[in-house]
């Protein structure tokens, strides 16, 4: 009976159209199975409980008795994700909804003691103390970004997911994109939240669906698909403004990011965003990204100049498929955006079939495929060797495989990852029509497969949003302090703030500076130059003009 019963709770999960009625029916499996009584219990050797717990209880000590500098030190010792081990995916991955209540407990009261801090009115703790611990503290703990793979008409799984993510307040700022990733991400990350509801409305989307299958219809049923780019052009075109990255960004405040890959040999991969390549359109930047080798031609990346005008942007290069060469750009997201902490939406073909439903690695085809990827490792760069020698005369071959060899050199995981119900899919129908059904399958599937993961992310990604908010509110909300009572520091939020030492040291140099006469100004800029200052009254032969050189 029981079995029964847990049976037709995880039919309704699975079939479940919001979010709201996967919840319910998710903590109904969790209390009939026994889980919310392992949620209640502190006690789990995935985690440090003793000292989660005896955080949270000084913390709240300290919260009572006023000691707001002990709070402020208390916080400052231990911000960080994975305090305890209580980041460790298994907490996670156990019940159907959320993880331990000490777990949530805790990072709820250290989420709720930021904001008191930062609103908090008191002599004991200054403005300028709050900025840097906020500065310090955003940096220590990171930030989340969402990345979306390439595959195929398959990213059109990658709408449901981020629908999700928009409906529950949990979509990152950071998003990266690449190949079919790269014009979900472009669409994102250029119209904002209310303009991105028109896409996800009934009747547009069954339209939007209809247009797409007979783009893809017209494009990879004729004679010759690479004429056909037009069709993948208008379909950007339309669903992407044509703005630059730079523009886009300072519209929706989304940092977008795509990657791209040479089409010549000796050549790098490229990230392209607001930071790297602030004047590039997006448009552009999506083509080449879902460049298909041997599908579509390389594309040429278009820029904005001085005049608002397009012009070439690297004219001499040409691009392609950028899940060719960086699917999910983990480490240049961390460079850039101070990112740690990642959340994947795999449509790879080549990932999907390693991972299991529930985004964690199957131990049995994770080691077989691991032994298989690091065998095939061997023998590409065996063949590479002998290929570079032949550079010239198999330039195409060579090319091949250095594409098949970065393909599988990747890391196609991250920290919470939302695959498909499918392990496998026919690579042969990436590039082939689907019905308007198959497509609204599609994005209806992403939505189902990120319910799951949703308290995941909404847990370990509180505390990184609350300080991201703290911090808009005091460089430009309702807690921006008056100019004289703080100096904000000149670091960017991923380097620390500069030490007592460092501020004292720019005021005495500005002190001094402003106690200088002008002759000793003067002085001191030539003795920096090594010349000689003259003596004051003295002036040159020719009436105080330097003597000129003879010719």
């Amino acid at each position: 009976m029981k079995a029964r019963k847990l049976k037709q709770l995880e039919k309704q999960m699975n079939e479940s159209t919001t979010y709201e009625q996967w919840s319910q029916a998710a903590k109904a499996h969790d209390a009939l199975s026994g889980q919310q009584r392992w949620r209640q219990v502190d006690q789990s050797s995935q985690y440090d409980y003793a000292q989660i717990r005896l955080r949270l209880d000084r913390i709240r000590s300290l919260r009572a008795r006023h000691d707001y500098q002990g709070l402020l030190f208390t916080l400052n010792e231990g911000i960080h994700g994975n305090m305890g081990g209580m980041g460790n995916p298994g907490l996670f991955t156990r019940a159907r909804f959320g993880t331990k209540n000490l777990i949530e407990q805790y990072i709820d009261e250290v989420d709720d003691s930021l904001r008191f801090l930062a609103e908090l009115e008191s002599k004991d703790i200054s403005v300028q103390d709050k900025l840097d611990f906020f500065y310090r503290a955003n940096v220590c703990f990171g930030r989340s970004a969402l990345m979306l793979s390439g595959g195929g008409v398959l990213g059109f799984y990658h709408l449901g997911v981020v629908k999700t993510l928009l409906d529950q307040g949990l979509l990152p700022r950071v998003i990266s994109g690449s190949s079919a990733g790269a014009l979900v991400a472009g669409v994102i990350g250029c119209h904002t939240d209310k303009e991105l509801e028109h896409f996800y409305e009934p009747a547009n989307l069954l339209f939007e669906a209809e247009r797409e299958a007979s783009a893809f219809t017209r494009m990879f049923f004729g004679a010759n698909p690479q004429i056909d780019i037009s069709d993948l052009e208008k379909l950007v075109n339309r669903m992407i403004p044509n703005m630059t990255f730079q523009e886009a960004y300072e519209k929706t405040g989304r940092q977008i990011s795509i990657p791209v890959a040479p089409a010549e040999l000796h050549q790098r991969s490229r990230l392209l965003n607001a930071i790297t390549s602030p004047n590039v359109f997006v448009r552009s930047a999506v083509m080449a990204s879902c460049a298909v080798p041997g599908v579509f031609p390389p594309v040429m990346l278009m820029a904005k100049n001085v005049h608002d005008e397009p012009q070439p942007y690297l004219p001499t290069r040409r691009w392609v498929d950028g899940s060719i060469a960086d699917d999910l750009p983990a480490k240049r997201l961390q460079r850039l955006y101070s990112t740690n902490h990642f959340i994947v939406s795999m449509v790879n073909p080549i990932a999907i079939p390693f991972l299991r439903k529930d985004g964690k690695a199957n131990p049995l085809s994770g080691a077989l495929g691991a032994l298989g990827i690091g065998l095939g490792r061997e023998v590409l760069n065996f063949y590479r060797g002998i290929v570079q020698k032949r550079n010239e005369t198999w330039p195409r071959f060579n090319l091949l495989v250095s594409s098949i060899h970065a393909l599988m050199d990747q890391n196609y995981s991250g920290d919470i990852n939302i695959v498909p119900s499918f392990s496998w899919y026919n690579p042969t129908k990436l590039l082939s029509h689907l019905s308007e059904k198959d497509l609204l399958d599609l994005m209806q599937g992403g939505e189902r497969s990120t319910y799951p993961r949703v308290e995941a992310i909404r847990t370990c990604t509180k505390i990184s949003r609350t300080m991201e908010e703290i911090l808009i509110r005091f460089e430009q909300g309702d807690l921006r302090p008056d100019d004289a009572e703080y100096h904000r520091p000149r670091s960017s939020r991923r380097r620390p703030t500069p030490t007592r030492a460092d501020r004292a040291a720019l005021r005495e140099q500005s002190l001094n500076s402003e106690s200088l006469s002008k002759p000793a100004k003067k002085k001191e800029r030539a003795k920096r130059k090594g010349v000689k200052p003259k003596k004051p009254g003295t002036t040159s032969k020719t009436g105080g003009a330097p003597p000129r050189k003879a010719a």
